[in-house]
């Protein structure tokens, strides 16, 4: 007994020693915080060697980015927590299904820093926050009951493009005047990650591996507090909780009123200090994809802290006021909140977790929605496919109705109640489970707002996104759990066909056609209707010959059947090319289609977020190579070396008379321009293109009058608002397509649209009005202001323009909007292979 004693005496003074030990980030690093920008590298080198000299703190990599560079998770408590580190984990996990929960009393506290790049001191504060919360008594006293995870760095590729940057440009001793360079970024900034995502907006898409790696480690743990560390405006002081209206109708009074406890205890510190801060404005709590909403709708306290500074104050800024702001005040008020987070959790870990255990319980036992069930089927499995994935992410679970049956359900295509019949093959998502808040937001068909002055989109409905039909029932369905999904691949290769043929109807369809037109394929697409052997195709469908691809002899099938089965696809044999409508195999409605040569402008003034994410498409979806071309050179561009040119949303007002000359003579000689959202400003009445402004003479007098006199009298704190009323922040429409023109291969006669300006353009005089707002423009979901929406009725959203022997495609909307639009795909794809 003696001896055990002795040991733990020992053992106490050999950990007492180590905590004693610990350098600080000053003394580790060789410079103190908020001297110098810290890259990456030397972040991760801190944390390991903290993981490697105290028992109170161990690493956890999660991942890495695209640029390689580590993922990892520090987490910290007592001594006596991490020794039962797994068991607090599975215990807190078992608080989601009401399992076998231990009253342990250890909250979870999750605090995330700089997933926006050039929001860079959050990473240094990151540092002295949890050396602080190793050393500091009070912070010992805070681990007894709480574990702390902390994501030092979430963007690492955007940090260290800001922070090379920085330490490029910087002067040896910073110049404050924001004129200098140091203050001045270059396209496209620190903010996004590698594919120039903003992961901010990204939480429950998870398009990026940032995001997906990140959910599958959290989801892990499920704090019951999460912290997501920003930067603003430097004229603007701290903010932190509680959070601006709209609050989503499904947080709960309890995550409202600790927001505003955690808000008051900050207030403490930040009043000592005489720092300025504000509260409850700008940063609501609606859109289900940022750091602090995708938390709450997960039962934590999710929270955003934004420190005036950005890619713009450098070491230090002048502000409106004649201060200096500098990098050791932003790091010492992001320190400060993170204690005081660390602190408050602390002190109501009890309730935090009774309160998370019943948030959980509600969910299971009693949805806060009207909504209990949605059903959902497509007769595209691929759509199906795709959804269960994105549901698999979330932790949502699906499976198929236990009983069949007639029911009445909210219909999303019809905007209206209304009887169906649940089948066998239907998709059904119970809102009685421990996602059923998540679920809700997610799938809710019109949002519920609150408040109009939003920070973000106001609508994103899941089903909308999927392009799927979908009906939600006031009444619960039993579920059978799990559903599989039948494999193709079942494509006769053995015999010689004359032909294959594969129906063309999803995005996997498009990438399996990216794939064997890079192996050379000769590949045509029907633009009639094909009866052959007496089966249907509609347009759109392939056609791959034996004859034309001789050159590969017995091969062609050899590489058809590999692309088939890596993309999944049924290819469907032919003996004959004779069709029983006249439509033959040898038509010429069975045109072939070019593996395309494909450039994409970026660069200064095009929109970063607009470019990243045709970039990440192309390389990291369609797997189909393509060619970045810098802005800054665009009009010295041999336009000939391509087939495909495509501008993101962008000002090209940089495309000088002689080279929109000859992008013109490029097109008709048979290339094929794509314009994507402001973009089209750069076409619209320009000589040669039949883009106009929307509306008559008549109504743009309308739009031009003077204001009346009670617009001349409105009061200055409604003004704001009553400008929301020319305003879209992205709201969903039912757009009708024209489903025999070539963009629109693979949809029916409708598709939903995420609108995100009110930009408006009048129908095309030649045709090619593929795809239009008709009469009124009401959005099925989210906020439009009304003099926005009277604008666009009858006006263009997807357009292609004939021009000699090429072609213009207008995309009024962004068919790939931060990727999650999953519907718009295909669109998109068409744009590129399909239209002629």
């Amino acid at each position: 007994m003696k001896k055990l004693l002795f040991a733990c005496l020992l053992w106490a003074g050999t950990f007492a020693a180590k905590s004693q030990t610990l350098q600080s980030p000053d003394e580790f690093l060789g410079y103190k915080l908020g001297e110098r920008f810290t890259r990456h590298h030397q972040v991760v080198d801190y944390y390991e060697y903290l993981a490697e000299n105290t028992e109170n703190l161990t690493l956890q990599p999660y991942g890495e980015t695209n640029e390689h560079r580590p993922l990892m998770v520090a987490i910290l408590s007592s001594q006596e927590n991490m020794n039962k580190l797994e068991e607090i984990r599975t215990n807190n996990l078992k608080r989601l299904s009401g399992e076998g929960v231990e009253r342990d009393g250890v909250a979870v506290i999750w605090l995330s820093y700089n997933i926006h790049g050039n929001e860079a001191s959050s990473t240094e504060a990151s540092m002295k926050t949890v050396y602080a919360l190793l050393t500091d008594a009070r912070a010992k006293e805070w681990l007894k009951n709480t574990v702390v995870i902390m994501d030092p760095c979430v963007n690492p590729d955007g940090r260290d493009r800001y922070v090379n940057f920085y330490n490029q440009y910087g002067d040896k001793n910073y110049n404050p005047s924001g004129t200098a360079v140091e203050h001045h970024e270059p396209w496209p900034g620190g903010r996004p990650n590698h594919y120039l995502f903003d992961l901010n907006r990204d939480w429950a898409w998870q398009t990026q591996v940032e995001s997906q790696q990140r959910s599958e480690i959290y989801h892990k743990w499920m704090p019951q507090v999460h912290v997501d560390y920003h930067e603003q405006f430097i004229n603007n002081p701290y903010y932190f909780a509680p959070a601006a209206e709209p609050f989503h109708e499904i947080i709960t009074p309890w995550q409202r009123d600790f927001q505003t406890q955690i808000g008051k205890n900050h207030a403490k510190y930040f009043d000592k200090e005489g720092w300025l801060y504000f509260t409850r404005e700008r940063f609501d709590l609606l859109y289900p994809s940022y750091g602090d909403t995708y938390p709450t709708y997960n039962g934590a306290i999710g929270m955003t802290y934004e420190q005036a500074g950005h890619g713009y104050a450098g070491l230090g800024i002048i502000t409106e006021y004649g201060d200096t702001l500098t990098l050791k005040d932003r790091i010492a008020h992001h320190f400060t909140t993170g204690l005081s987070t660390v602190e408050i959790a602390s002190k109501n870990a009890d309730q935090l977790l009774a309160e998370f255990e019943k948030y959980f319980k509600d969910n299971r036992e009693n949805p806060v929605s009207k909504y209990k069930t949605y059903v959902i089927r497509s007769s595209e499995t691929d759509k199906l496919k795709a959804l269960s994935k994105f549901l698999d992410r979330n932790q949502i679970t699906y499976g198929k109705a236990s009983k069949t049956g007639s029911y009445k359900g909210h219909s999303y295509i019809s905007n209206k109640s209304m009887s169906f019949n649940v089948g066998d093959n239907d998709l059904i998502v119970s809102a009685h489970q421990p996602q059923s808040r998540l679920i809700t937001a997610l799938f809710e068909p019109a949002t519920h707002l609150t408040d109009t002055l939003t920070y973000d989109i106001t609508a994103w409905s899941v089903p909308y996104a999927y392009g799927v039909e979908t009906y939600a029932l006031t009444e619960k369905l039993a579920v059978t759990p799990g559903y599989n999904f039948e494999e193709n691949g079942n494509t006769d290769f053995e015999t010689a066909a004359y032909a294959y043929v594969l129906p063309y109807k999803s995005v996997e369809d498009a990438k399996f056609l990216a794939a064997i037109l890079q192996e050379g394929i000769n590949v045509r697409v029907s633009h009639k209707t094909l009866k052959i052997e007496g089966r249907s195709f509609d347009p759109g469908t392939l056609v791959i010959t034996r004859r034309t691809n001789e050159k590969f002899g017995a091969k062609w099938q050899t590489i058809l059947k590999t692309a088939a089965g890596k993309y999944d696809r049924n290819l469907i044999a032919l003996t004959t090319g004779f069709s029983e409508n006249g439509v033959d195999l040898g038509s010429a409605e069975v045109a072939r289609l070019k593996a395309p040569k494909v450039a994409v402008v970026m660069g200064d003034k095009t929109s970063s977020l607009g470019f990243g994410e045709i970039w990440h498409f192309f390389e990291q979806q369609l797997d189909y190579p393509i060619t970045n071309i810098g802005s800054d050179y665009f009009s010295y561009v041999n336009f000939s070396d391509y087939d495909v040119i495509i501008l993101p949303s962008g000002n090209y007002s940089f495309i000088s008379d002689g080279a929109m000359d000859q992008l013109k003579s490029w097109v008709r000689s048979g290339g094929k321009l794509i314009a994507i959202g402001s973009a089209l400003n750069s076409f619209k009445d320009k000589s040669g293109f039949g883009l106009k402004e929307y509306g008559s003479d008549k109504e743009k007098k309308e739009d031009d009058k003077d204001p009346t006199l009670e617009e001349k009298l409105l009061p200055y704190e409604e003004q704001e608002r009553d400008q929301l009323s020319e305003e879209i922040f992205g709201a969903i429409f039912k757009v009708d397509l024209d489903k025999t023109n070539p963009l629109a291969y693979g949809y029916g006669s409708t598709y939903y649209s995420l609108k995100t300006s009110s930009d408006k353009y009048a129908f095309l005089e030649d045709g090619g009005n593929v795809g239009i707002l008709k009469d009124t423009a009401t959005p099925v979901s989210g906020f439009a202001g009304y003099r926005a929406t009277q604008r666009l009725e009858n006006s263009l959203v997807f357009g292609v323009e004939s021009m000699g022997r090429g072609s213009v495609v207008y995309l009024v909307d962004d068919p790939l909007f931060r990727s999650f639009w999953e519907n718009g795909k295909l669109l998109f794809s068409n744009a590129v292979f399909i239209v002629e």
